[in-house]
């Protein structure tokens, strides 16, 4: 559309609402509080049409409803392979796709709308999603085991411990690298980082060969630590922690079946915190239904004056 005819119909827009959308400057132009409202809003309408228009021509040919489903790795390890099985048999209706990602990467994947849904750790308030949190997880110090014939590992390791250590963390955006260093800043600790890697598979690699050691989830090395490749302490004084919530995008249309997939992952989460064991803490939301919570939050948000 030529500049001049998309000026008159803005101009004709805020005189029919009887508000400014944009505000015009030297540089261009930028939406006013108005205008953002009405571009989020028009933007909802949008995705709910073409969402109906999907679910529609679904019904009429009766498809499975295609879902696609964030995990992070450690997660994926732990219940993934039970949560696949299980959605095959009580969720027959729905062709549910899984996402492996790093949780900031899937939440960004969820406001671009690449997924539908995901469960990722240490998600901030932001416009646009909502999120429930489900479990609090402790995070471990991962090294190489002790060579045969010495002596044993002890089952913990002081935070401060970790400064007499090289360690190889993940990338700048990273919320387990942003823990430690945020930590070790509180506790004016100087960390040697000798290396960012932001492959989980090459962080394990160097740390089994005594390279380097490293700070992460026990999902992300269950599989190494319980073949004696890795050794996993628990970090103490003060202990990593970090939160896993359920994520979605505010402005999605509810799936078909919310529902049962809610539950779905609910039981899922429930069994990801009972194989953590003593590094898990049940939250309240896993004690009450998740699609009563997620409608009472949307409900708020909708409302937000």
């Amino acid at each position: 559309m030529a500049q001049p005819a998309l000026g008159m119909q803005i101009r004709q827009l805020e005189q029919e609402l009887g508000v400014s959308l944009l505000s015009r400057h030297s540089r261009g132009v930028s939406p006013t509080r108005a205008g953002q409202v009405l571009y989020e809003r028009a933007c909802e309408i949008l995705r709910l049409v073409d969402e109906t228009e999907r679910q529609v021509a679904a019904a009429g040919r009766l498809e499975r409803e295609g879902i696609v489903l964030g995990l992070t790795n450690g997660f994926m390890n732990m219940v993934g392979r039970s949560l696949i099985l299980q959605s095959r048999r009580d969720l027959p209706a729905v062709n549910l796709s899984l996402v492996e990602e790093r949780s900031v990467v899937l939440v960004d994947a969820l406001e671009r709308h690449e997924i539908d849904i995901a469960l990722a750790y240490e998600v901030h308030e932001r416009p646009g999603v909502l999120r429930v949190p489900l479990v609090e997880e402790e995070m471990l110090f991962v090294s190489a085991p002790r060579k045969s014939g010495g002596e044993p590992l002890p089952p913990t390791i002081e935070f401060s411990e970790l400064a007499t250590h090289a360690l190889v963390l993940p990338g700048q955006r990273d919320g387990v690298r942003q823990q430690v260093l945020a930590t070790a800043k509180r506790l004016a600790l100087d960390l040697n980082v000798m290396l960012d890697v932001s492959s989980i598979s090459m962080m394990k690699n160097m740390v089994a060969h005594g390279d380097a050691a490293a700070v992460m989830p026990y999902g992300n090395a269950i599989d190494d630590i319980e073949r004696g490749r890795l050794a996993g302490r628990r970090i103490v004084n003060p202990a990593l922690k970090r939160t896993l919530y359920l994520v979605r995008s505010l402005r999605r249309a509810p799936f078909k079946y919310e529902e049962e997939l809610l539950e779905l992952l609910a039981g899922a989460s429930l069994e990801f915190a009972e194989k953590l064991g003593p590094l898990a803490r049940r939250l309240d939301a896993l004690d009450q239904p998740l699609a009563a919570t997620l409608a009472a939050l949307q409900h708020r948000a909708q409302h937000k004056p």
